[in-house]
């Protein structure tokens, strides 16, 4: 029954967003609820993260989390997503608009998102009206946002409640590593394998393109004639610029338009230690045992000398 609740749900989430597209094409959404449609889990067996599937250009992304956290504590994952500010990307319909951010964040087995009650003031001015939400019923450890605006959050802050070995099976002091994806803008291909408007259009054939013709809905026709006077028409949808003109002669698979695409899609890895208060009371005992020992041969070495002294004045 779980099963099918979650299924639904997953279903409803996929059509609203189909509906959205439509009724709202002005804005760049991305959909996280594609990967979480298509796997189980966003990371694969060779780390890659699945958005790359979409998102083919390469941009860089950055996370910072402490060296060490003790157990059943808070602490923040800083995701950094920098860009242009000024970069405008196509939309859905053509037109330009600003990029949108998203990040999926995949923690340790243990890790999970910090309830609500136990941030601080001021990590909650941080994480702000942020709505994380788990990749699915079964990976709750993996943490999904988006989309946002990114004029607002090239930074996004994801409180983390750190585990108890004492108190969780499964959950030990070990060095622990986190994998983070961050995108900003659309992606070049949907999940079904058909591309978007964000992405180079190229000609099918090889032949001399004898007509372009303007579509009612925007974009272009593209009629090439190959050498055996057969005719082949490529569709380029509203967005890309044509670099190509009437008479020219062109190869199969030479770019038609420009790469209106000006985002991309990165990931990054950090470490944690998840520290044992113990090893910790420990190194302190151990450290201040050595001071106190260097404090007593220092004090012994001057009462030596002092001995040492009186008796050559004796």
């Amino acid at each position: 029954m779980l099963h099918r609740k979650n299924f639904l749900f997953k279903t409803f989430l996929f059509f609203l967003s189909i509906v959205s597209l439509l009724s709202f094409p002005t804005f760049s959404y991305a959909y996280p609820v594609f990967a979480q449609q298509g796997y189980e889990n966003p990371r694969e067996a060779t780390g890659r993260i699945v958005c790359a599937n979409c998102h083919l250009a390469k941009k860089p992304v950055d996370i910072e989390i402490p060296q060490s956290v003790l157990p059943n504590t808070v602490f923040e994952a800083v995701v950094k997503i920098p860009y242009d500010l000024q970069a405008k990307q196509v939309l859905g319909n053509g037109k330009k608009g600003g990029l949108n951010v998203g990040a999926v964040l995949v923690l340790p087995d243990g890790f999970q998102l910090a309830p609500t009650e136990r941030l601080s003031p001021e990590l909650k001015e941080k994480v702000g009206s942020l709505a994380f939400q788990p990749y699915n019923s079964e990976r709750k450890n993996i943490l999904v946002i988006g989309p946002l605006p990114g004029k607002k959050y090239q930074e996004i802050v994801f409180p983390i409640l750190s585990p108890d070995p004492t108190t969780q099976k499964g959950t030990y002091f070990l060095k622990y590593s986190f994998h983070v994806g961050g995108n900003r803008g659309r992606g070049q291909i949907y999940p079904n394998g058909s591309k978007s408007n964000n992405t180079v259009y190229s000609a099918s054939a090889t032949g001399k393109i004898v007509q372009i013709s303007t579509r009612d809905k925007g974009g272009f026709e593209v009629t090439i004639e190959s050498s055996d006077g057969s005719k082949v028409l490529d569709v380029v949808p509203p967005g890309p610029a044509l670099i190509v003109s009437q008479g020219d002669s062109i190869k199969a698979d030479q770019p038609l338009t420009s790469n209106p695409n000006v985002g991309g899609f990165g990931q990054a890895d950090a470490e944690v230690v998840l520290q044992d208060p113990a090893r910790l009371i420990g190194l302190i005992v151990f450290f201040g045992s050595i001071v106190i020992a260097q404090i007593f041969l220092v004090l012994k070495k001057k009462q030596f000398e002092k001995v040492q002294l009186a008796e050559m004045n004796f």
